[in-house]
């Protein structure tokens, strides 16, 4: 790279554990930082003992829920790693992990093979232009077959996959396959390997093809820059084999980190931009520690007791005890109090950090996520390119249990969205809901957890009601007569109209055809409102209704008994009367649902939709071997979707939701709608 990088940086290396549940992500987490001095024995999930899963509730279920940053000191080198949750339902943890690192590591468990999410991680990997690496765990399982296995990544992920090293002694230990060209593995000579290796490597380089041509080999010391030219270029993809539970390879893994990983001034630069959409210019940062900061908040907590703290990678310039700090393009900046590394759960102060390392700030309220911190005012409207997060489709209606907590759960519930850019919040004014969506069923049964367990916050959840609609097919006339006495004053007021049908999205219109003021024009928007309050509550199902004209043409009054609301009881009865009578009908969402899975699912998925009254409109190539389909369904029949496309895809499938426009139901669901509606007795 062209900046000048400080001892410190250049002794720096960043890497995220990604892939799936149940690779060994945290397992592997604990054997390296045990076997580098960093703690001193290993902790297992089983004892909810681990350093990175320190969360009640991921002890208690025994796997990765948040993304967890540590460091650890080998050879004089400082690592920060991630490790990162596997489920599908946690990519809000995961993907912002890749925002921090050069080098995304896709662990692989040697039992299970390749799964969705590491094929979905590494496709993530490459969108961002990470250096990639595979790591195979559990090589000591019984009855796996190795060889079999680097011919599967080598099919899924390209022949650039080749192995560091190779396992030995029924996966025991491993030897290296770069700098040694000698011995026997478990896979037979060595040799064989480090000559594909350093084959691959000097292809980028003209000048060591010459001599590898020439001298049949290249001492494998000389290549580093050919090596991280290949790993930036995606030209290599290295495969190493460990297995964290025995230790074999965990030395040899961290001395492939330091040796063999980049550090923060040879991986491919992230991809700031300058200004706001298509104004927006493309920006590097220099990774050069003189030179102004720019550091990105990749990660937030907010905690009850510790409040809100920021997890940033710092890509340029140096953060100290301090600093001040400007947050995206707020004109006040904040001092740095305390400036933290993390291992886990603990906060260990340090007094600077320079690029490449990844750092905390805690108690700062206006720190948010995906921020960009500098300490130069025209650094201002700097952005990293967005991610590509799966939209959140999966809904929960929820609402406190006790009655005027409304505004408290809004609060807390925007502390974990905070925390999460895969969780989304919405009120809906027609069903008069709170609707939490997630990636999920577990993503959002995580969610309640903590609003239990953390904020003692107690909620009743139900499905989403169907935001259905009425409308009426032909033309009717209503008429109602108001008439009151009580005595003193009476009401009274007698309104005639007629509805009409309107195109579909047209929405309401009222009009006035009332002559010889048989309704005085003051009385005339009583009338209206009447009429109005049928809009919101329904006439026979009790749906809002729309696309429908109504035209008042006539009534009658009494000059001293007619009063508003005497007009407006008539208008509505009025109203409901002429619907009633006008075929009415009650409509459903139809919605644009995009599926993204393996090809090999798409008769099941066609044919679920089409059991579902869907109606597919088109299917594409994806990216990885996947495919898209696009159709159109009722959203009624996509209650629980994510779980049906879970049980035909392997949890591989994935999908967004749109609304298209509204249909009329099936006439038996129409049946029950309107028998499910009890009409309020207003007398």
């Amino acid at each position: 790279m062209s900046s000048p990088l400080s001892a410190g940086t250049a002794a720096i290396r960043t890497l995220a554990l990604v892939g799936p549940a149940a690779a060994g992500k945290t397992s592997l987490a604990e054997a390296l930082l045990q076997r580098a001095g960093a703690i001193g024995a290993a902790g297992s999930l089983e004892r909810g003992s681990t350093v990175s899963d320190f969360d009640p509730l991921e002890r208690r279920m025994q796997h990765s829920l948040n993304a967890a940053v540590m460091h650890l000191t080998h050879q004089d080198t400082r690592i920060h790693f991630i490790d990162t949750p596997g489920a599908p339902d946690f990519l809000g943890q995961s993907l912002p992990a890749l925002e921090a690192v050069d080098t995304a590591a896709v662990v692989i468990n040697a039992s299970l093979g390749i799964e969705p999410m590491a094929v979905r991680m590494m496709d993530y990997a490459a969108s961002r232009h990470l250096d990639r690496l595979i790591i195979v765990n559990r090589i000591d399982a019984q009855g796996v077959n190795l060889p079999g296995l680097l011919e599967e990544i080598r099919e899924a992920f390209g022949k650039e996959c080749l192995p560091l090293n190779l396992p030995d002694g029924g996966g025991s230990k491993v030897v290296d396959c770069f700098y040694n060209r000698e011995g026997h593995s478990d896979f037979g000579s060595v040799d064989a390997a480090h000559r594909a290796l350093v084959e691959q490597v000097v292809e980028v380089d003209a000048a060591f093809v010459d001599r590898y041509l020439n001298d049949g080999d290249v001492d494998a010391s000389e290549l580093h820059a050919p090596l991280e030219q290949a790993l930036r270029e995606g030209h290599l993809i290295p495969v190493c084999f460990v297995s964290a539970r025995s230790g074999a390879g965990v030395a040899e893994l961290l001395d492939v980190m330091v040796k063999l990983l980049p550090h923060p001034g040879e991986g491919n630069p992230p991809e700031f931009l300058k200004g706001e959409g298509a104004d927006a210019k493309p920006i590097n940062a220099t990774q050069d520690a003189s030179a102004h900061v720019l550091a990105h908040v990749f990660k937030v907590t907010v905690d009850p007791f510790v409040g809100r703290m920021g997890i940033f990678r710092i890509h340029q310039g140096t953060v100290t005890k301090d600093s001040l700090l400007y947050i995206g393009d707020g004109r006040k900046p904040l001092k740095v109090g305390h400036l933290f590394m993390l291992q886990g759960k603990d906060h260990v102060e340090v007094q600077r950090g320079e690029p490449g390392d990844v750092c905390a700030v805690a108690k700062v309220d206006e720190i948010h996520f995906d921020a960009v911190l500098h300490d130069a005012a025209e650094d201002d409207h700097i952005h990293l390119k967005p991610l590509d997060f799966p939209i959140p489709v999966h809904g929960l209606a929820i609402e406190p249990k006790r009655r005027g907590d409304d505004q408290r759960m809004w609060e807390i519930l925007q502390k974990l969205i905070d925390e999460d850019p895969c969780l989304k919040v919405e009120h809906v004014a027609n069903t008069n809901e709170t609707i939490v969506y997630g990636l999920g069923e577990l993503h959002l049964r995580v969610l309640l957890e903590r609003l239990r367990e953390v904020y003692k916050f107690d909620v009743n959840t139900r499905p989403p009601r169907i935001a259905y609609r009425e409308t009426i097919t032909a033309n009717a006339e209503g008429h109602h007569r108001h008439k009151k006495q009580t005595g003193g004053a009476g009401q009274f007021g007698e309104v005639f109209l007629r509805v009409e049908p309107m195109p579909r999205g047209s929405g309401f219109e009222f009009v006035d055809q009332v002559k010889g003021g048989t309704i005085p024009g003051q009385f005339i928007p009583a009338v209206e409102k009447g009429v109005r309050e049928v809009l919101g509550s329904g006439a026979i199902a009790g749906y809002p209704v729309v696309d429908i004209r109504c035209i008042v043409y006539d009534g009658k009054h009494h000059s001293v008994d007619s009063k508003e609301i005497a007009f407006v009881t008539a208008g509505r009865k009025a109203f409901l009367a002429a619907i009633k009578e006008a075929r009415p009908i009650v409509l459903e969402p139809i919605v644009n649902v995009e599926i993204t899975a393996p090809a090999s699912a798409m008769g099941d998925i066609t044919g679920d939709l089409s059991a579902k009254r869907g109606q597919v409109s088109g299917t594409t190539n994806g990216a990885g071997g996947s495919m898209v389909v696009r159709a159109l369904a009722p959203l009624s029949e996509l209650a629980g979707y994510q779980s049906r496309l879970n049980a035909m895809t392997s949890g591989q499938g994935r999908y967004t939701l749109e609304l298209s426009h509204y249909d009329p139901v099936p006439p038996n669901a129409q049946t029950q709608l309107v028998s499910q509606y009890q009409v309020k007795d207003e007398e």
